[in-house]
């Protein structure tokens, strides 16, 4: 599969985002585990989580877990397949999400975070998302901090804005590996994030790269284009949108969800798809 870098890590260009496994009409364990081998099998060896990712109050970490789980079954250590989480979101299990930024928390958080994945050291730790109580300089202090001691290996912030980046990178000393923002053809404020990734040799994730769980089944009806150019190539919608995230930058690396086997094999697919320089031109124009 086509390799990405992050940080200093060599990844698959298509990531697996394990929200689906773990929140609201989750599947069974099972076929969750069975869905995070076959995105390994397709050669993804970059998996997205959160500690927020859970349905019921009391069951923090639970798509941590089931990760770690599914990794240990194929004996894939933390040099084989590349593991990010994040922290400072957080859902008190009646379906809202709430923000805890503050530094104490957020160094608790990431060690709890890498006793569920099993680790030493966390690959890629996120800060999920701004906290309006905390000023941002001291919840990014708190990933230095992770950093220096080394509890993380790289450091990341998710739902952040051109100035968020800056300083994050500032105050973490160019050290700052990744944005995690949503971006699909449905949702594309984060543009100019991407673009200024984009100029700082940042890795951007897009989140939802589909559109979300309830949008994605909509590609085909809402982007004619993206129908179009999908079958033209003979490749499903998804794929086709994915490539054209892929051909935005070399910094971006979609992470899918996924629940079904399937669905990231179908995904994965993508990081082989080649558009032409008239097919980019029509979905950008789109």
């Amino acid at each position: 599969m086509q390799q990405r870098t992050i940080g200093d890590r060599r990844v698959s260009a298509i990531g697996l985002g394990g929200m689906p496994m773990s929140i609201e009409g989750r599947p069974d364990a099972d076929r969750s585990i069975t869905t995070i081998h076959a995105a390994l099998d397709a050669g993804v060896n970059f998996i997205d989580t959160a500690d927020a990712y859970h349905r019921d109050a009391g069951e923090v970490g639970h798509n941590e877990e089931l990760i770690a789980r599914a990794l240990r079954g194929r004996g894939a250590g933390a040099d084989e397949v590349l593991v990010a989480t994040k922290g400072g979101h957080l859902r008190p299990g009646d379906g809202s999400w709430t923000q805890n930024g503050r530094p104490e928390y957020l160094k608790q958080a990431a060690r709890d975070s890498a006793k569920r994945l099993g680790v030493e050291a966390i690959g890629l730790y996120q800060f999920h998302r701004p906290d309006p109580e905390v000023p941002y300089a001291d919840s990014i202090g708190a990933l230095r901090d992770l950093l220096d001691e080394g509890t993380i290996r790289m450091a990341g912030i998710s739902n952040a804005n051109i100035d968020q980046i800056e300083e994050a990178n500032e105050i973490l000393g160019g050290r700052l590996a990744s944005v995690q923002n949503q971006f699909s053809p449905r949702f594309l404020s984060s543009l100019e994030e991407l673009e200024h990734c984009a100029r700082l040799g940042i890795a951007f994730l897009p989140w939802s790269p589909l559109g979300g769980i309830a949008n994605a089944p909509e590609l085909a009806d809402r982007h004619a284009a993206f129908r179009s150019v999908a079958e033209e190539l003979g490749v499903s919608v998804y794929q086709a949108t994915l490539a054209w995230e892929l051909a935005l930058s070399p910094v971006v690396v979609p992470i899918p969800g996924a629940s079904r086997p399937e669905s990231i094999r179908d995904s994965a697919g993508a990081a082989e798809v080649e558009l032409t320089d008239d097919q980019l031109a029509r979905l950008i124009a789109a």
